[in-house]
């Protein structure tokens, strides 16, 4: 019976493996009955008993299980850290001291600090070093990478709680991004541009969700207005993306413009997730009707059909009790252009089209 990976594992334990399906069962009630996770783990275990069963490759095997190990240990760690916002800083190791961009990116992580945002950097010098530096030790993350040569983590968050270290490449870039509420880019190398198209690529794909990205360079600094330059003379040119793509990116000379540009985006706008086919956006004021009805002239793009509908409460059990009181936005969104989805966060954010005073202003 070949195997897919939308299978229900499930059902092919009970033709291959009754015995291990029940042993299975057996472990998950100990767990009881009201975890929502339940099914999740089932699959989580199934899946290994089935790699088990088959036992093809020893390198595959220890891919998986390290894997596993990482994932779990930065679930533990970066738990305590939930409900923060936090924002991840890329940008060269090799940044000296005496650049203007380190000066730059040290008021960077001061001014996060000061709104309360915890600072994720891959834990090392130059502009890493610097963001943590500005941000403190008690508002910083470093997510390190083992090499086979000899590094070290830079002095705020060295031996500390706050740094994690991971073997692979593609385990670290995960929790770049997924831990982000924002990700502000300065200049670097290979590296880099690999984190500034990686994070794009998934914001334009939707795989990602839509966050603020912000390029950070010197007063006069060329790099990023040639690389934007890049994008609009060959990509958007050759319709290689669509010109609403470079929506997904703000260029900035100063930190305090990189916190504004932050600030603005969670002005309103709290969160998105899908349920179901809808599209979900999460609102801290609800928006006027005069609001809505220049949404649904301006933005019907964005729609496979139906109206865009506002919802002031959710139930209980359509999401997190702890966000139950933020209002909602519900439609059915096409997936595409994200870009377009930008400029609808955009509209949303401006005082103008809400209604009342703010609901929750804290950062859940």
């Amino acid at each position: 019976m070949p195997y897919h990976p939308n299978q229900n594992l499930t059902e092919h334990f009970a033709v291959h493996g009754r015995d291990l399906l029940e042993q299975v069962e057996a472990q998950l009630s100990q767990l009881g009955p009201n975890s929502r996770n339940l099914p999740l783990y089932r699959d989580m275990l199934l899946t290994v008993l089935r790699m088990a069963q088959e036992d093809r490759n020893r390198w595959d095997a220890k891919i998986t299980l390290q894997t596993l190990r990482e994932l779990d240990h930065a679930f533990r760690a970066l738990h305590t850290h939930k409900g923060r916002r936090k924002v991840t800083v890329f940008g060269s190791a090799r940044t000296p001291r005496e650049h203007p961009v380190y000066a730059l990116t040290r008021a960077l992580g001061e001014a996060l600090a000061r709104e309360d945002l915890m600072v994720i950097t891959g834990g090392g010098g130059g502009i890493m070093a610097a963001a943590h530096e500005g941000a403190g030790r008690d508002h910083s993350l470093g997510f390190n990478i083992t090499l086979p040569f000899e590094q070290h983590a830079n002095a705020t968050i060295e031996g500390s709680d706050r740094l994690l270290s991971f073997h692979f490449f593609f385990v670290r870039k995960l929790f770049f991004v997924k831990e982000a509420d924002a990700i502000v880019l300065c200049p670097g190398g290979f590296g880099t541009l690999d984190e500034a198209l990686e994070v794009l690529t998934l914001v334009q794909t939707g795989k990602s969700p839509l966050v603020p990205v912000v390029l950070l360079d010197a007063p006069g600094g060329t790099f990023w207005q040639g690389a934007l330059r890049f994008m609009k003379e060959e990509l958007e040119a050759n319709h290689y993306i669509l010109p609403s793509d470079l929506k997904l990116m703000r260029l900035v000379y100063k930190p305090e413009d990189a916190v504004d540009e932050i600030r603005r985006f969670y002005a309103n706008f709290h969160s998105t997730r899908w349920l179901g086919t809808t599209f979900i956006v999460r609102m801290r004021h609800p928006l006027s009707s005069a609001a809505l009805a220049k949404m649904e002239e301006a933005f019907p793009d964005l729609k496979l059909g139906g109206t865009f509908e506002q919802h002031t409460v959710a139930p209980e059990s359509a999401d997190e009790p702890e966000l139950a009181h933020l209002a909602r936005l519900a439609f059915a969104f096409t997936g595409r252009n994200q870009g377009r989805l930008r400029e609808l966060v955009d509209f949303i954010n401006q005082p103008e089209h809400w209604v009342g005073p703010p609901k929750d202003q804290e950062r859940t």
